[in-house]
């Protein structure tokens, strides 16, 4: 299909993107590759495009004061090969390697990913489970939002309409941590059926979080509480299955029933629990 008429804007500043957005009824460009398929079905209709793909200081990963600091407009690709990426959070490359194909992987960018907030994404998995903080600048500041806090419901988070989505920061884990992305993909898209990030500390402390589940990202408690500071055998990791996605909505569709994707949710909760034991 073909999208209804927009305007467009290409902002070479992120103030210059924000004072665009003011108003309503605009959208951000970054990668497009979440936004342009729903315009095209009609399931977003923007008056006005607003182009943020090539603002410098949207770009780049760093490490500063014990955080990785991820720049928004950083793609899939260049976090997936990112030396200091690989070294302190390597389920983040791992997940970067699992997005879609090439095409999408070298022009998706993690936070056009972040905004649009799509069930089956893999970054919303990824931020949950690192403790991640996700900041965002508008017409009224900059404000740092709990990756908890964030996702809010089906294409639903925080965000406000006039603002954009500038770093994403990660407290560097402790020595010794271990972590791992695990997801069953549909075929053709690659988009998570069913998603799992562990990460656990050398404390013991494991945070446990799912894509791809229910209509919107989720930390699993009832998962995490059976196991942190357990060392992780059978019984504890069984103890973890048994109370998974408990009192969680889970999604039902074209790709998956209910009962089959909450089966599946306990099978790559396992998984990545045995990878990490």
């Amino acid at each position: 299909m073909i999208p209804v008429a927009f305007e467009y804007k290409k902002a070479v500043t992120v103030e210059e993107a924000i004072a665009a957005l003011s108003g309503g009824e605009g959208k951000v460009l970054a990668g497009g590759y979440s936004l342009l398929p729903s315009m095209k079905l009609r399931l977003n209709q923007p008056v006005k495009l607003v182009d943020i793909a090539n603002i410098p200081s949207l770009k780049g990963i760093k490490e500063e004061n014990g955080q990785i600091i991820i720049s928004a407009g950083t793609t899939h690709h260049d976090i997936g090969n990112n030396d200091l990426v690989k070294k302190n959070l390597p389920f983040f490359s791992e997940a970067a390697g699992m997005i879609g194909d090439m095409q999408v992987r070298n022009r998706g960018t993690i936070g056009g990913s972040l905004a649009h907030a799509d069930p089956a994404a893999d970054w919303p998995a990824l931020v949950l489970a690192s403790d991640a903080s996700i900041e965002v600048m508008g017409s009224g500041g900059i404000r740092s939002i709990k990756a908890t806090d964030f996702f809010t419901g089906l294409f639903s988070t925080q965000l406000h309409e006039d603002e954009i989505i500038t770093v994403i920061r990660i407290s560097v884990p402790q020595s010794g941590s271990r972590m791992v992305y695990l997801k069953f993909s549909h075929p053709a898209s690659r988009f998570a059926i069913v998603g799992c990030a562990v990460l656990r500390y050398p404390g013991g402390k494991t945070n446990i979080a799912f894509t791809g589940v229910a209509d919107t990202p989720f930390r699993d408690a009832a998962a995490e509480q059976a196991v942190s500071g357990k060392s992780l055998d059978t019984v504890t990791i069984d103890a973890a299955l048994n109370v998974a996605t408990n009192g969680v909505n889970i999604l039902s569709d074209l790709f998956a029933a209910a009962e089959y994707r909450k089966h599946l949710a306990k099978v790559y909760l396992k998984r990545a629990l045995q990878a990490i034991a």
